[in-house]
């Protein structure tokens, strides 16, 4: 039993399980295979070209129009019926002012660019939770192995106290103490295969594989030493959406001008025959609208974000802070319980028993000294399940399996 915790400690780089048939999955492949099938990524791809086509929009032009206008077609006496009509043909076009063009191209180029950054941010939420639950799973098979090795222990405590009991030394109740503990800890082990069980299922559930092939590699990996720096992806986001909010202050700066509309035709004149040219331009005076408040308002939204983007790089930085501390906190914990606290709990037990053997304590003396090795183990699960997510959520602030260039990643 000692042996097999061991294992599963923090040990530097991770150990690779024995496999004849199979090589086990390490967590990058697991991260892979889960961002390859994932959903959740195909929807930010076609968030990411919902921005290209609002791109390739905001390149267009505004449409021209053509009238047709008839006048005097109909009426009485000498205007009957197309004897003095009058029809005109007018094109019109209305002229873009104010750079109303070039603005609404650049917000939509930022609005590519946040979208792209969005997306990192995806692959990265997906990463955090396939670690959680790959780690689960590592974690799950310790404990499995943990549960096989008490009810080696607890039979290994029946035949000894069946054989004091058989010899008068102890009464009656002891061996039924001893089956019942055994079947405590059978009930243990099958709480703990599925519990194992679960967490393979959910691991390969990320990339719609099967938890009975599955074979992960053992040794949950430290934190990296170096004094990583934020993950670029989340600084991304927040400069994107600041950019794009500078873009949308532009454009609604270029809407308070005002745009023209040229026009130009023909007329035709039925009573003479005759054909006469128009020309014509519209200019709105913009006397009322001039489009202050939206222009105010955008500007109100870009130095929120600004600010916010500041406040969010500094709540980013003290939480890593604190997670480094937290992690390596847990880490202590989970290897001092080990090196420390589990050998003497073991040593504790195996003098117990010898005594016990020579008749010098009860069986309750072996079941308590049993039941502390029990504790310790539960104690050191706690302590690896709180690492675990404190390694992820490190891991995710930093960016570990941040993909760049976008461009090559995305479709």
């Amino acid at each position: 039993m000692h042996i097999h915790m061991r294992a599963a400690l923090l040990a530097g780089a991770a150990l690779l399980a024995g496999s004849v048939w199979a090589q086990p999955l390490t967590l990058d492949q697991a991260v892979e295979r889960a961002i390859a099938a994932s959903p959740e990524l195909r929807a930010g791809e076609a968030g990411v070209d919902a921005a290209r086509a609002d791109q390739l929009q905001a390149r267009a032009r505004p449409n021209p129009t053509v009238s047709v206008d008839m006048d005097n077609g109909v009426g009485t006496g000498s205007y009957g019926l197309f004897r003095q009509s009058e029809l005109t043909v007018t094109y019109s076009q209305p002229l873009e002012r104010g750079g109303k063009r070039e603005a609404r191209m650049a917000l939509a180029e930022r609005g590519v660019v946040l979208a792209e950054a969005q997306w990192r941010l995806v692959r990265l939420d997906i990463a955090q939770e396939v670690q959680r639950a790959y780690i689960d799973a590592q974690i799950a098979e310790q404990m499995v192995w943990i549960a096989e090795d008490r009810v080696k222990l607890e039979k290994e405590m029946r035949t000894e106290a069946i054989r004091r009991v058989r010899g008068y030394k102890d009464p009656l109740f002891v061996e039924t103490r001893a089956d019942a503990r055994i079947l405590e800890a059978e009930l243990a082990l099958k709480e703990a295969q599925a519990k194992r069980q679960s967490a393979r299922a959910l691991l390969t559930s990320f990339w719609g594989g099967t938890p009975d092939s599955l074979v992960i590699a053992e040794g949950i990996e430290k934190p990296d030493p170096r004094d990583l720096p934020l993950a670029e992806a989340d600084a991304a986001v927040v400069d994107a959406a600041v950019d794009r909010a500078r873009a949308q202050v532009v454009v609604e700066q270029s809407r308070a001008h005002q745009d023209y509309t040229v026009s130009g035709g023909t007329r035709f004149l039925r009573e003479t025959n005759d054909v006469a040219v128009l020309g014509g331009i519209s200019i709105p005076l913009g006397r009322f609208d001039r489009n202050q408040g939206n222009i105010a308002r955008a500007q109100a939204e870009r130095r929120q974000l600004e600010f916010q983007s500041e406040a969010s790089r500094l709540e980013r930085l003290r939480r890593l802070a604190s997670l480094r501390a937290d992690a390596d906190a847990a880490r202590v914990r989970a290897e001092g319980i080990m090196n420390d606290v589990y050998p003497k709990a073991v040593k504790t037990l195996g003098q117990v028993r010898e005594g016990y053997a020579r008749g010098g304590f009860l069986f309750a003396d072996v079941q308590d000294a049993a039941d502390v090795i029990i504790q310790i183990q539960g104690q050191w699960a706690e302590a690896m399940s709180r690492y675990r997510d404190l390694l992820a959520e490190i891991d995710r602030l930093t960016g570990r399996f941040d993909a760049a260039p976008l461009a090559e990643n995305i479709p």
